[in-house]
């Protein structure tokens, strides 16, 4: 261990049934370092930094912080021991303030009125201004992320972990973020950061290690790597580039008139006379800021949720007064954001969750029983076709990683041929050889006559596979403009609500 090292790591090794998720895995991250955990979904990066974090034993090896020995038996240890954690789906409750959920994830919280002063100094110290009275459920999901983050920097910590940080900004909010860790990592604190966008890494992080099937394969400095570069080595093989097969749109085969919602929850978002039309063989990319309406826009047209007013209407014949499984019937399929408890029930296993949602479509029943066989063939296809990492389809669908679980959920609707796919952050969270794998089976759908609606927050996404380009701003959806030609400078005032001529002049 040298004299700037801060974390050392030193040959980790923990094993599940069917699985090693890390074997010998070392590595160290000197102090003031930003230092990234690639690796492609399954590479076990999540196991690595629970162990780091205390929420995993290791079965053997050991780590050194600040040159002792570093055992954390709970993450309270670990915070104890100047050790952070921002996870991927935040922790807060959003009927309290943000006072108040910050306190909970505090061991001896002062009290509220001193707090809330340091809420406030530490945010506008660090570029994060937050006001500690707001109700978290009142946030955007970047204001939610800031307060994750000045929970973790007020305990001071040597260490922050950052699991797919920017995964719900705007390329504005990841800007003001980038700040903050640059100045954090200037005062001395490390930062392990996680993500899949591989230019960011190259911004950002001063080290990259790689992982691979649970071992270190590489670690570099990834400013002097290409993006390219770095997914190969996290894949082991060359990386196939989505390719765009020219075609002609035909007839309209979704049209959303003037559709409008009430807000489902006390925290969602009311949708406001949204109208759109999507022909066949076209994408329909759909940004914005995460809690602007995407979810209700999902469950409006997959019949979770009846509109208000207005009309869905799906090669000519009104749905809006359907339920899902009858949209289901008339080929209307949708992969929700939310992996677990809404595209997939956690405890269920994977052949259960194929049929869920691919009973109609694939014939899973007859007169009322279950085909069990068929099922089980169904979810077998769907892992061998989108390389889903599982040691089979008896499985549950929580013991997948979070991008093995992504690529069940959507190519579970695709295989099901779909005459229209929405589908919410089709690839939040998962790896770039994963990821365009998917892009190019949404491409290849929207080839055979599918009309697709894809709504993200990651803007190279949509712009490498759509076609046309709107922008969800509080529930209003702004009027489709061609992505050729698009700057993402005029998708962030799009994104913000400049929907009209400021968007088009930037």
């Amino acid at each position: 261990m040298t004299q700037d090292t801060l974390l050392s790591v030193n040959g980790l090794t923990k094993a599940y049934p069917g699985v090693t998720a890390n074997s010998d895995v070392s590595f160290s991250i000197k102090a003031g370092e930003v230092h990234a955990l690639l690796g492609e979904n399954g590479a076990g990066k999540s196991t690595l930094v629970k162990m780091i974090y205390g929420l995993v034993r290791p079965d053997s090896g050991y780590m050194e912080l600040s040159g002792a020995p570093y055992t954390p038996a709970e993450p309270r240890a670990a915070r104890a021991s100047g050790v952070a954690m921002v996870f991927q789906h935040f922790s807060l409750f959003n009927a309290l303030s943000v006072a108040e959920n910050i306190a909970l994830g505090m061991e001896n919280p002062p009290k509220q009125n001193v707090l809330s002063v340091r809420i406030r100094e530490v945010s506008e110290l660090y570029g994060l201004p937050l006001d500690p009275e707001r109700i978290v459920g009142e946030l955007s999901a970047g204001e939610r992320q800031r307060v994750e983050i000045i929970r973790c920097l007020l305990q001071n910590p040597k260490i922050l972990i950052m699991d797919e940080p920017t995964s719900v900004l705007t390329p504005q909010e990841v800007d003001i973020l980038f700040e903050t860790l640059r100045k954090l990592s200037s005062e001395g604190t490390s930062i392990l950061y996680i993500s899949h966008k591989l230019d960011e890494i190259r911004s950002l992080c001063d080290s990259a290690t790689i992982l691979r099937l649970g071992k270190v394969v590489d670690i570099c400095n990834p400013r002097e790597k290409t993006s390219r570069d770095l997914a190969e080595m996290m894949v082991g093989q060359t990386l196939h580039t989505p390719e765009r097969v020219p075609h002609d749109f035909k007839d309209v085969v979704i049209e959303v008139r003037d559709l409008s919602m009430s807000a489902p929850t006390a925290f969602g978002t009311a949708l406001k006379d949204v109208s759109l039309k999507v022909h066949a063989g076209e994408i329909l990319g759909i940004g914005g800021v995460a809690g602007n309406g995407q979810d209700e826009l999902l469950a409006a047209i997959s019949g979770e949720t009846s509109p208000g007013k207005g009309a869905v209407l799906v090669n000519g014949t009104e749905v809006q007064h359907m339920g899902p499984n009858a949209r289901r019937k008339l080929a209307i399929l949708t992969a929700p954001e939310e992996r677990l408890g809404h595209a997939a029930a956690p405890d269920m296993s994977l052949i259960e969750n194929a049929l869920m949602t691919g009973a109609i479509r694939e014939g899973l029943t007859n007169r009322g029983f279950i085909k069990w066989g068929a099922a089980r063939s169904f979810a077998e296809k769907i892992i061998a076709d989108f390389d889903v990492r599982t040691p089979g389809p008896n499985n549950a669908a929580r013991a997948l990683s979070g991008g093995n679980l992504q690529k069940f959920v959507v190519g579970r609707e695709i295989l099901q041929r779909p005459d229209v796919l929405v589908v919410n952050q089709p690839t939040w969270g998962v790896d770039a050889a994963a990821a365009a794998d998917i892009r190019q089976a949404l491409l290849d759908l929207a080839a055979t006559g599918s009309a697709l609606i894809v709504i993200s927050q990651d803007l190279d996404e949509l712009m490498e596979i759509s076609d046309n380009f709107s922008a969800l701003n509080e529930g209003r959806l702004s009027d489709p403009r061609p992505v050729q030609g698009l700057t993402v400078d005029e998708i962030g005032l799009m994104m913000g609500g400049a929907h009209g001529m400021e968007a088009a002049h930037v």
